[in-house]
């Protein structure tokens, strides 16, 4: 069980760090002149890693933080794919010689709602201006509830090898109070479907801290996942932010767990898959040992981005979308979210980029630090930045020392076991941007 002291730094507010600098610190001076000019700047021996953006669904659940909404009409939809694969065309005339790519994510709102057509032809479109890198990963997000055999058996001849259901609580009550009703039987007949069409690698995303959440209810959870036995489960803490998302305001507040009984589901959820055969990785992540991602975490090569924690390597992402986020090597830059807007845009012919930020030598030493922190519990400063002067970092840190959550050995930094569940908080001393107990940010746990 956690101590008062972890209990008292899980109520920070604090990044979830899947970049650096944050989005939150992103601004509008970086334009479409600067995306230009990094896609110019591309290497072509070097492979990239792509991710496609889908921002509908046919329902908004209450839950969801996404940058998403409801399309009822197919016509939207449609215009919507037009646009991706126009952008598409345009990203690349920027490019000079083609890079590879080696790492294809749909993310969402619901990629299928495409339509297996639809998905083909933004492939397609794909391959007409990049190579793919010879078994290339190709992942994407669904909604268990619009799993059908003719999309998996579609999923699997486009080379889709690995797909994340969102199962987040199988509890009636609670999937009743977040407005996303999903029998475990329409989760069983999905994995059914996807397994029997050769898609046979799963993840599985949870939440806890959802309303009427219990630490009984999550352990049924945590149980009747483990029974369909995904190789990848990931965790992750409900981030209740009215203020920004319209559909959280409908979600009964009172019903929502206190800080206390928020940490006490993320440790059984730990427990419990723990207990399954899975092992965790970094703050939420959990894998059979002979996955990938387990085998990359073992070698001190385990990473974390946009998707979280994963085994991507690669340095460069290109996002593609409304809301998408492309890294580079001198900053990141972020898509307009307003789709009408994305739109006109590409259809102008412009990229639809809206605002990011450009990055130093500084802000990649301490993404590099934050990143190791939250992968490997462990970092040494002087190994990355060994001219910096973190001495002021060190002062932030040593309260922390004080409190059991970390030793400094000189420049080298060690969470410790109890430290492990708050290492956001760890990290964020190195977040020179960082405004303190921002209220943009979700609790440490």
């Amino acid at each position: 069980m956690l101590n008062n002291v972890v209990r008292h730094y899980a109520a920070y507010q604090v990044p979830r760090y899947t970049s650096y600098p944050t989005a939150a610190d992103f601004t509008l001076v970086v334009t479409s002149n600067e995306h230009a000019a990094w896609l110019r700047g591309l290497d072509a021996r070097e492979v990239i890693s792509v991710y496609l953006h889908v921002p509908y669904c046919r329902e908004i659940c209450l839950y969801c933080g996404c940058n998403t909404k409801m399309a009822v009409r197919d016509d939207v939809i449609d215009a919507y794919r037009r646009a991706l694969e126009t952008e598409i065309g345009l990203v690349a005339s920027l490019v000079g010689e083609r890079p590879g790519i080696a790492r294809l994510h749909w993310g969402g709102g619901t990629p299928s709602i495409l339509g297996a057509d639809g998905l083909r032809s933004v492939v397609a479109a794909l391959g007409r201006h990049f190579p793919f890198e010879n078994g290339f990963e190709h992942a994407i997000e669904l909604d268990p509830r619009h799993v059908t055999g003719t999309l998996a058996t579609a999923l699997a001849e486009l080379g889709v090898t690995r797909a994340s259901l969102g199962v987040q609580d199988v509890d009636p009550l609670v999937q009743a109070a977040i407005g996303r009703v999903q029998p475990v039987a329409v989760v069983e007949r999905a994995v059914e479907y996807l397994r029997s069409a050769g898609v046979t690698n799963l993840n599985f995303d949870l939440i806890y801290g959802l309303p009427l959440q219990t630490t009984d209810s999550v352990r049924k959870t945590c149980a009747v996942v483990a029974a369909m036995a995904p190789d990848r489960i990931a965790c992750f803490g409900y981030a209740h932010l009215p203020r920004l998302k319209a559909n959280q305001r409908r979600i009964d507040e009172a019903k929502l767990p206190s800080q206390d009984q928020r940490i006490d589901q993320a440790e059984t959820m730990a427990a419990e898959l723990t207990r399954a055969g899975y092992m965790k990785l970094g703050i939420d992540h959990f894998a059979k040992p002979a996955d990938p991602l387990a085998r990359a975490s073992a070698m001190g090569k385990l990473h974390r981005n946009f998707q979280g924690y994963t085994d991507d390597p690669s340095r460069v992402l290109l996002g593609l979308g409304a809301s998408s986020i492309s890294t580079f090597a001198d900053g990141l830059v972020q898509n307009t979210s307003d789709v009408p807007r994305y739109i006109r845009a590409i259809e102008a012919g412009s990229l639809a980029s809206a605002r990011g930020c450009r990055v130093d030598e500084d802000d990649r030493q301490r993404a590099h630090i934050i990143e190791r922190l939250m992968c490997d519990f462990a970092v040494d400063l002087d190994a990355i930045a060994p001219a910096a002067d973190f001495h002021q970092e060190l002062s932030m840190l040593a309260p922390m020392q004080w409190d059991g959550l970390l030793d400094i050995d000189g420049t080298k930094l060690r969470v410790t076991d109890a430290g492990r569940a708050v290492v956001r908080v760890i990290a964020a001393a190195f977040d020179r941007y960082r405004r303190p107990q921002a209220a943009q940010f979700s609790k440490a746990i």
